[in-house]
């Protein structure tokens, strides 16, 4: 085995066991934050419309949608989707996520300009993902592709473009937190105890972009020094 496979596949499994770390704690702390109450009693769907207005976005509609930490903000039709624990819920981990939520229609709402980048990222990215899966099964099933520098060069671009994503993807969920925390500061619906508890929540829900960040750059680093070691 070449040492750079094992390299790789040494990094590859330490960033997935730090990516289940990082997913363990942040379900951990959203349920602990979950049972933390907020002050005013208002559910996540409250504070995500009480902030929406309160930046003068009137077109963006507040929904539910099923399964757990499933909440989103969608650019193309323009509604804030929210889990039914965020949605209903009167804690401190639905305020941080709602609030968070909404910190993404105000980017779209002012034209944030790293989500306007990465919405037209999403359809290469998508072209990418399913190309990912081919390259995989040609590492796994056809091992002398791993010396053609067209299938590496290949492997470079796809994996190029899923890593530029998820660093796009970076300040774009770090700048929502931000947009949130201080609303709800500002708005007096969370401070003290509630706000650090806000804080603390969304900063390991930012944690798993890093680790998603440090996966897709290892990976294109891989396929990028078999891709020079290949023209040598």
């Amino acid at each position: 085995m070449h040492s750079d496979y094992l390299i790789y596949i040494i990094l590859t499994g330490a960033l997935g066991l730090l990516g289940m770390f990082v997913s363990n704690r942040l379900r951990s702390k959203f349920e602990y934050y979950g049972q933390m109450a907020i002050p005013n009693g208002l559910t996540g769907a409250d504070i995500a419309k009480k902030m929406l207005q309160q930046n003068g976005i009137f077109d963006v509609r507040v929904t539910q949608v099923d399964g757990v930490l499933t909440d989103h903000y969608n650019p193309t039709d323009k509604t804030v989707n929210l889990s039914a624990d965020v949605y209903h819920g009167r804690s401190v981990s639905a305020a941080a996520v709602a609030a968070h939520e909404c910190g993404h229609a105000v980017q779209h709402a002012q034209a944030y300009s790293m989500l306007t980048l990465r919405s037209k990222l999403v359809p290469a990215v998508q072209i990418a993902s399913t190309a990912q899966q081919f390259i995989m099964m040609g590492m796994m099933f056809a091992g002398i592709m791993m010396k053609s520098p067209i299938f590496l060069l290949l492997a470079v671009i796809v994996f190029g473009v899923t890593a530029l994503f998820s660093l796009v993807t970076l300040p774009v969920e770090f700048d929502a937190s931000r947009r949130a925390l201080a609303w709800l500061k500002s708005s007096n619906t969370s401070l003290g105890t509630e706000y650090d508890g806000a804080k603390d929540a969304l900063t390991w829900a930012a944690m798993t972009y890093v680790v998603a960040a440090l996966s897709a750059v290892s990976a294109l680093l891989f396929f990028l020094l078999r891709f020079l070691n290949s023209r040598e």
